[in-house]
């Protein structure tokens, strides 16, 4: 059983779910307001009703569908603002729906709350009146789906700011972590579904990979070469998993002029094996796979563990866990640092859960980048500042205009 805070003015530092996870979707939603992502009395009104974990999908899938149907309507009738309104906060709350399904072995049912979350997206995307467009990258053989959100449709070249995903985000989280702040301040963003992210995992089954710089740099290819993108004032954020992501991309990429960690993350896999005892950890080292995976078989058993285990392997598409844990370990930056020429801007927020202390970890191995703290006195704790957004955006695009100018 799920435990919702009682009436108090505390809820900030207490939570608002005994559960870390649905606290903490919880107040990235409620981030998601300043941009008109989500509506606070529709998160409240929502999350009020949720008392278990088959709770949280089942009310989510209801405000999602009740608002998908608003946004439907409002389509027919060419009221195309409210249309893109509300298809907008139907996707994320589709997406919020498949936060109780992401660690289920039922992937059908997955697969249509995504595709759910997924034709609202295209609906905010269609009633953008021209402004937001479908854009595809091409990547070894195929593509992926990637989107160029811009402030109006006059095809004029300006300042776009590339967005990298984390390992779970839903590509409507980008929306109000960046994306509507580049639109208000005349930039374009571009925001795609990378390997092992979103349409990429559920719908074709592709695995993340480390080397994000085969991932980048198609995309790069892909944007310099349109007229309403400026090839000389490109910049790029990566956000969560993004933040090892980025600045191993830019080790080897180097067109653009400035760049955004949030957070920074030198060595993803310490948020895995920092969990394990030592003697697992032994194990993997020594290369011992049955020993390893008879281990986490038995840990993958306890419901809460096997679920959070389950979601958190997923992307990768290994058959063993001893398979999964050996990959994350390859997420690491290592001397890479030294290669990074880009001007890049760390995010630090205090009561970081996943990888405390790597921001400053990766501002030690670039020369010259800017390493930024947010505390919760600010309102701004915790991994990616959830509920800090529009500071955030203050300053980090306060400095990318530096870069620029």
């Amino acid at each position: 059983m799920l435990v919702r805070r009682g009436r108090s003015h505390d809820v900030f530092e207490a939570g608002f779910f005994s559960d870390d996870g649905l606290d903490f979707s919880t107040r990235i939603a409620l981030g998601q307001c300043a941009y008109g992502g989500a509506d606070a009395g529709e998160i409240l009104s929502t999350i009020a009703r949720v008392s278990n974990q088959a709770g949280w999908f089942r009310e989510w899938s209801s405000t999602a569908s009740h608002l998908q149907e608003q946004a439907e309507h409002s389509a027919k009738g060419s009221h195309h603002d409210s249309a893109a309104s509300a298809y907008l906060r139907a996707a994320g709350y589709w997406a919020l729906a498949m936060e109780g399904l992401l660690g289920a072995k039922d992937s059908d049912r997955m697969r249509r709350t995504f595709r759910s979350h997924r034709a609202c997206w295209d609906g905010f995307v269609e009633s953008s009146q021209g402004r937001h467009e479908p854009v595809e990258v091409p990547y070894e053989g195929g593509t992926l789906p990637g989107w160029l959100l811009r402030p109006d449709d006059s095809g004029a070249p300006r300042p776009t700011l590339v967005m990298t995903n984390g390992s779970d985000g839903a590509i409507t989280s980008l929306w109000g972590l960046g994306a509507a702040a580049a639109l208000q301040r005349g930039w374009n963003a571009f925001v795609y579904d990378g390997p092992g992210q979103q349409s990429m995992l559920f719908e074709h089954a592709v695995p993340f990979r480390h080397d994000w710089e085969a991932v980048l740099t198609p995309v790069v290819d892909t944007l310099v070469a349109r007229v309403d993108v400026d090839p000389d004032r490109l910049t790029a954020y990566g956000v969560s998993q993004a933040g090892y992501w980025l600045p191993r991309a830019l080790a080897f990429e180097h067109r653009f002029v400035a760049a955004v960690a949030d957070p920074g993350v030198v060595d993803v896999s310490t948020a895995w094996t920092g969990k394990l005892p030592k003697n697992m950890v032994k194990m993997l080292d020594d290369g011992k796979r049955a020993a390893f995976n008879r281990d986490m078989g038995y840990a993958s058993k306890v419901p809460s563990l096997g679920r959070q285990l389950r979601f958190r392997a997923r992307p990768f598409l290994r058959d063993s866990w001893f398979d999964v844990f050996t990959e994350v370990r390859r997420y690491e930056l290592g001397d890479l640092g030294n290669e990074i020429r880009t001007p890049l801007f760390i995010c630090d927020p205090e009561d970081e859960q996943f990888w405390p202390g790597q921001s400053q970890e990766l501002a030690a191995r670039v020369r010259g980048s800017v390493l930024e703290r947010f505390t919760a006195a600010e309102g701004a704790n915790f991994h990616c500042q959830p509920m800090g957004r529009m500071l955030t955006h203050e300053r980090m695009y306060d400095w990318l205009e530096q870069q620029l100018a």
